[in-house]
């Protein structure tokens, strides 16, 4: 068995040869993304692996691998907007993806940045970088006087509710579909509702024509202007002007944002002598209210260990059995 895996990091190898090492199987790495320019690298293996921002657009990339024999792409990430899957099912490629690496590493995100923003560090680190030591303005509030409002209760949305009541908060959700599990730990509200009453909302929703712009300027006039937003969910799902034009406008209090629309143009890049200019990111970046991360939230030891090793079980599964446990068509 012969595995090509595209966009490998360096925090990924141990975790892939440990797996080829467990399953006698051979396990190639590509720095690149997927591509027209790199698809030929696919010839002569048996199953490929990606991850990638950037959307695999052109059909010929489907219809290669079609012709090298492969039959699948495994993607270990939860996100499959990357790929064509017309394209895909048009040339018998079955595609899976990882929809739950890790559920804590992005709910403790949502909560380490949720301290950070109802104790206003980030302003007290504005303030300090000058020299300005004073308290004035920046009163703290407890997490347990809080009402946490989360958007998608799915498997992330319901740990990080867990994680909320766990402290003391109350915790309101707006999800299409009601997990009786949660009933313990979340009222459930309309999205309206949710917005109205939060003081912190937080983002866990899956990119879907649907959810595209979920978070626009009639939204941010929905919450309150002492409201907190976390998105670490998709980039997509705000619209990113109006997200600023909110933060100007004082229409919320401020923002932790670990994903934004595109994205690809600088996540993971060392790009400190190089200008940006993307207007929304200077925007926000010039922010003191705001937390910005270049899409980290999902980075921890746990999650690449299982990122890389179920999209590695499935892309097995589909080679032996001509079935995976997570496919997404």
């Amino acid at each position: 068995m012969k595995i090509l895996m595209f966009s490998v990091r360096d925090d990924e190898q141990p975790a892939i040869k440990a797996w080829a090492q467990r399953n006698q199987a051979t396990v190639d790495t590509f720095e690149q993304d997927l591509n027209l320019a790199t698809v030929e690298q696919a010839k002569g293996y048996d199953g490929i692996v990606i991850v990638q921002h950037a959307k695999i657009d052109s059909e010929q990339v489907y219809t290669k691998l079609h012709s090298f024999g492969i039959k699948q792409i495994s993607l270990r990430s939860a996100g499959y907007d990357v790929v064509d899957l017309a394209a895909a099912k048009a040339n018998n490629l079955l595609i899976t993806n990882v929809p739950a690496y890790s559920p804590r590493s992005v709910a403790e995100y949502a909560l380490t940045q949720t301290m950070r923003l109802i104790r206003n560090l980030e302003l007290f680190d504005e303030r300090t970088s000058r020299h300005d030591f004073r308290w004035g303005g920046l009163m703290a509030h407890e997490v347990h006087t809080l009402t946490i409002g989360i958007i998608g209760a799915g498997r992330i949305g319901g740990t990080v509710a867990r994680l909320f009541h766990a402290l003391g908060a109350k915790v309101i959700a707006s999800d299409p579909v009601k997990n009786p599990e949660l009933a313990e730990f979340v009222t459930y509200m309309d999205q309206a509702s949710v917005l109205s009453h939060a003081d912190v909302v937080t983002l866990h929703t899956q990119l879907l024509p649907t959810t595209t712009h979920l978070m626009g300027a009639e939204q941010f006039s929905q919450m309150k202007s002492t409201a907190f937003l976390i998105n670490a969910s998709r980039g997509p799902v705000v619209d990113t002007p109006a997200l600023v034009a909110a933060l100007k406008e004082k229409q919320i209090a401020g923002a932790a944002i670990d994903v934004i629309e595109d994205e690809q143009e600088f996540n993971n890049k060392n790009l400190t002598n190089t200008k940006i200019t993307n207007p929304n990111v200077l925007a926000l970046q010039a922010m003191p209210n705001v937390i910005f991360t270049p899409h980290i939230a999902f980075y921890t030891n746990m999650a690449v260990q299982n990122m890389v090793d179920i999209s590695l079980d499935d892309t097995k599964s589909i080679l032996e059995t001509g079935q995976a446990q997570h496919p997404v068509q």
